[in-house]
């Protein structure tokens, strides 16, 4: 497989104590990956690093020519009283070099396509406030795609969301990276989100592991990385992670 970005010997902070030590991990084409741990691993400042918007203080990060990176933000960090329609919300995103402020006829075409593959044809020119949250991030992938990036970077793509909207967002992500797309997001949803993902990292300032669910989601990697004791039992194939004081009810009951 294709390296795109290769993070090795990474040291990164803010100025103050590290938030990640001595990281190496390489992103693959089309892989589909999970970052997980818990507030202050470093999960979005590993982000950032991968699309380049900070720079390591010691390491490389090392990005393959032509590589195109496109980021999805937290859905809770976006001001959605902003005055924008949804088509509108997609084309302040285009890489254009032009100089006018309006889009063309092609960028008009190139937006109603991809809300057109996301399921959102519809919704051009509703207020970005009437989304439902599943709508809300299908809109946020299509401002990321219009750029046509070789890699899609997400923070905490289900978070604060319903079960409906997560199935929802995960079967649209599978679709993107069946078509190729390469996929890095971050989550602290073990059972949700991180167990129905093809690989996941384990992040505690250093990587802990990587690697398929079966291998990360197991008790001495949570310990280590969330810093607890937690129990891992087998449900139709699939880790799901309970808390070891969950097992003391459910035994005394």
């Amino acid at each position: 497989m294709t390296a795109l970005i290769d993070v090795s010997g990474v040291t990164f902070g803010y100025g103050g104590a590290p938030v990640l030590k001595d990281v190496s991990y390489v992103v693959q084409q089309a892989e589909f990956t999970g970052i997980v741990g818990p507030s202050g691993s470093g999960k979005t400042s590993l982000l950032r690093l991968l699309l380049g918007t900070v720079k390591p203080g010691h390491g490389t990060v090392t990005r393959a020519p032509g590589v195109a990176v496109s980021y999805v933000p937290q859905l809770e960090t976006v001001n959605w009283n902003f005055p924008v329609t949804v088509e509108q919300c997609v084309l302040m995103s285009r890489a254009s070099k032009r100089l006018l402020p309006w889009a063309t006829a092609q960028e008009k075409s190139d937006v109603g396509s991809v809300l057109e593959r996301l399921g959102i044809a519809d919704l051009g020119h509703r207020h970005i406030r009437e989304l439902s949250g599943g709508q809300q991030q299908r809109m946020f992938i299509a401002r990321a795609l219009i750029r046509r990036p070789t890699l899609l970077l997400m923070d905490e793509p289900t978070s604060g969301v319903d079960v409906a909207t997560r199935h929802e967002v995960l079967h649209l992500l599978d679709d993107l990276n069946r078509d190729g797309l390469a996929i890095v997001l971050t989550t602290h949803d073990l059972n949700g989100m991180a167990a129905h993902l093809p690989n996941l990292v384990a992040l505690q300032q250093r990587v802990i592991a990587y690697g398929p669910p079966r291998e990360v989601i197991v008790p001495d990697v949570l310990e280590r990385t969330f810093g607890a004791r937690m129990e891992v039992l087998q449900h139709l194939g699939m880790p799901v992670v309970v808390d070891s004081s969950d097992l003391g009810v459910m035994g005394a009951a």
